[in-house]
């Protein structure tokens, strides 16, 4: 890579992931809510990867992210990227199956499939997996990349053919119990009901209760996950199935969360107006059945395809929704964005954000409430594999350094996780989408993130000390 083309914007690159500051500081006074630009600039100086987060990065995950990052901030190569990837994503013809054209196979699995996506292999997927606990994360959200994407006609045409409801039903299974096996203890596995088929499709549409045979499996799901020491996460979809998620979700926590820790999450998107009564009606709901909730909060990711007039205007009112449901999760209090009467119940919460300003005012909180000797709810960050590892790698450096200056008792250290899926290339496309449809819709944060990863270059370049 040219030295020039590296050299821009480093100086810009430096204030997100670098300081010069060299002071030293104690152990209790290690910050995750630093005032400078970035979490990791007070680090004792002798911290060299600290100060640098994205070294914990082989370097050749380095220059594909970098790639692809770059890829994502150019609107000419995004845009005809993402329609190649679409129309794979719903061609019929064999031309186009990556699983039976080796040549697509071999360009999309090197280049987009290895930088979001876990495996096809059961060796691949836990490969990927010790390598990501190596680097420093605490665990994984693994999911399964198979989806069903169902039309009006296909409905109709489903119609009585129980056969084909029982294979789906019989494969979304089968890649669910296959996951769990494949995660460790302390690991998450996300599931999508509407991988599930298309009568799950359409009873989740029309907010029917599930199918007896879908039922039996989740139960399987759930015995299983529980001896093995995994939680399940259900993900959240389009608004269009999000009551019919919702409510099966509930069942389960019921039947399977315990009054001390949940086995089961569900999924909240912040981007949403009717979140934070949603939220409020499920803490009601488990305080009085007495389980506890589980609740993975994040911003949203089908803003192109929910109806615009159910989502908050700009993306500040969703910033203050995300942030202000978060805050009173972790302080048990309810406040002017999640409103209520009497105690809040607490919860177990995955915090999946991509955004540095909610991993600071969350860092902040957690450092006040360990300071004070306060009980912390149970909570994981997490982030999507392939995205904002610039913030995903500062919080893991952060924990290392806080694990190694031995300031466990005075602020938190942070559990970090990655998102990923596992599937052959042809299942991943529709979830390969989905990711370049959100770098586009988030160019300020993939900016933030190239420089990062361009200052990185830059350093083990020689460039920048």
């Amino acid at each position: 890579m040219h030295k020039r083309a590296l050299l821009s914007d480093v100086h810009t690159a430096a204030r997100y992931v670098h300081t010069s500051s060299r002071r030293h500081v104690s152990a209790t006074s290690v910050p995750l809510h630093s005032s400078e630009p970035h979490i990791t600039a007070e680090f004792e100086p002798s911290h060299d990867k600290v100060r640098a987060p994205l070294s914990c990065l082989s370097l050749s995950t380095l220059l594909r992210a970098y790639a692809i990052t770059s890829i994502s901030s150019i609107p000419l190569l995004l845009r005809p990227s993402l329609a190649t990837l679409s129309f794979m994503a719903n061609a019929k013809s064999s031309i186009w199956d990556p699983d039976t054209n080796p040549v697509l196979r071999w360009i999309l699995k090197k280049t987009f499939y290895e930088h979001f996506c876990a495996g096809e292999t059961p060796a691949e997927v836990k490969g990927t997996i010790a390598q990501l606990k190596e680097t420093g994360y605490r665990g994984v959200i693994l999911g399964y990349a198979r989806e069903v994407v169902m039309s009006d006609e296909d409905a109709k045409n489903l119609e009585g053919r129980e056969d084909v409801q029982e294979h789906e039903v019989e494969m979304w299974l089968d890649g669910g119990l296959k996951t769990v096996r494949l995660a460790g203890k302390g690991d998450f596995v996300a599931l999508k009901f509407t991988g599930a088929g298309r009568e799950a499709l359409r009873n989740l549409r029309r907010t029917q209760q599930c199918s007896h045979l879908l039922e039996e499996g989740v139960h399987e799901l759930c015995r299983l996950s529980r001896e093995r020491g995994v939680r399940l996460l259900f993900d959240a979809e389009q608004i269009a199935v999000q009551d019919g998620i919702d409510r099966w979700t509930r069942y389960f926590m019921k039947e399977y969360n315990r009054k001390e820790e949940a086995l089961v999450y569900g999924t909240y998107q912040a981007y949403l107006k009717r979140t934070p009564q949603v939220l409020r009606e499920d803490l009601e709901l488990a305080k009085k059945e007495g389980y506890k909730l589980g609740v993975k909060l994040v911003r949203g990711a089908y803003l192109g395809s929910d109806p615009r007039h159910l989502i908050w205007p700009t993306i500040e009112e969703t910033h203050k929704c995300y942030d202000g449901i978060a805050e009173a999760l972790m302080r048990k209090r309810w406040n002017s964005v999640l409103t209520g009467e009497g105690e809040m119940p607490e919860v177990d919460l995955v915090l999946a954000t991509h955004n540095r300003e909610t991993v600071l005012r969350a860092g902040k909180v957690r450092d006040e409430q360990a300071t004070r000797g306060e009980p912390r709810v149970n909570m994981v960050y997490g982030q999507l594999m392939g995205m904002a590892d610039n913030v995903g790698c500062e919080l893991v450096q952060a924990g290392r350094a806080r694990r190694e200056m031995d300031a466990e008792g005075d602020v938190d250290i942070p559990k970090t996780y990655k998102y990923l899926v596992h599937g052959s290339v042809a299942e991943c496309l529709k979830y390969l989408v989905r990711r370049a449809e959100e770098n586009r819709d988030a160019i300020a944060r993939t900016a933030e993130g190239r420089r990062a990863l361009r200052w990185e270059l830059a350093r083990r370049l020689g460039l920048v000390r």
